[in-house]
């Protein structure tokens, strides 16, 4: 009987399948994107209290909104969902996005909204500190919003910020590429810095992603050399029981995680991800692993 202690993260999945950004190795296109809704009335909250009364007695601490696409398409649903969050007083609630709205007029107001309901972190997905080579990636012949404005305006707003990096061969790929954005991190006082190297899953729902993720894999020595790097140059804070390490370096917040979710050797699980039409799961790519 699979035990529920030691969750780290409540994951909600809001928004529906539609991004603004082009990423060649996106994980929602490899996972499927068959759970998202159509309207945003779908949203099943009988289950929802459901989950998150269950991530409140596993001692959850975090909840993390994110999407199949990009959520911040769909601000009154984020509005929706922190609402509805409310009574729960979860004490860190996090939004991951590309962040290339945010840096908009028109999103101050939900931005401002959001903080009142409690979100205080906002984690950016990047695979750079240089813009052209976000923009290659993210949005490959259009604008790329300057990361150093929109780092300022979110502190100005008095959110917290996270660079999600995702490292891939030619980008950040290296001990010296990993610490230029350490430090790049540093400069801009973002308050956390996370290292996921790209993946696929073991069945994947997308052949030309999967294609172009094993063209950009890290091979295993160049991520044993970046490892061996955090371990000098950083002190080691915090092995979690899903295998990301915390480190600091030089004052930065420092995280290297991995795209796994399930640890078959274990009977803990690592998070709770609620999906709009009402399934709790617990892994992004086994449809088996629903608790509801």
């Amino acid at each position: 009987m699979m035990t529920l202690m030691n969750i780290q993260t409540f994951t909600i999945v809001s928004g529906k399948a539609v991004c603004n950004a082009s990423c060649p190795y996106c994980v929602s296109k490899m996972t499927g994107l068959n759970e998202v809704i159509i309207k945003e009335k779908q949203i099943n909250f009988r289950n929802f209290k459901k989950a998150c009364r269950l991530a409140q007695i596993s001692g959850v601490s975090t909840v993390l909104i994110t999407g199949k696409g990009e959520p911040v398409l769909y601000p009154e649903q984020i509005t929706n969902y922190l609402d509805h969050l409310q009574e729960y007083n979860f004490p860190l609630i996090e939004l991951q996005t590309n962040g290339l709205l945010l840096i908009q007029k028109k999103y101050d107001r939900f931005l401002k909204k959001w903080l009142d309901l409690g979100l205080g972190l906002i984690a950016i997905s990047i695979v750079h500190y240089d813009r052209k080579k976000n923009q290659q990636i993210y949005t490959p012949g259009k604008d790329y919003p300057d990361l150093k404005e929109l780092v300022k305006k979110l502190h100005k707003l008095d959110f917290s910020v996270r660079f999600s990096v995702t490292m891939s061969l030619g980008l950040i790929d290296s001990p010296e590429e990993v610490e230029k954005i350490v430090w790049f991190a540093k400069d801009l006082e973002v308050e956390q810095l996370s290292f996921r190297p790209v993946a696929k899953p073991k069945l994947s729902e997308s052949a030309k992603v999967t294609a172009w993720v094993k063209e950009h894999e890290i091979p295993t020595g160049r991520l044993q050399a970046i490892i061996e790097f955090l371990e000098k140059k950083g002190h080691r804070l915090i092995t979690y029981g899903h295998g990301a390490v915390l480190y600091d370096l030089d004052g930065q917040n420092v995280c290297l995680t991995d795209a796994l979710t399930i640890r078959p050797e274990t009977e803990n699980i690592r998070q709770l991800i609620f999906f709009p039409d009402g399934h709790l799961r617990f892994d992004w790519q086994y449809k088996g692993a629903v608790l509801l």
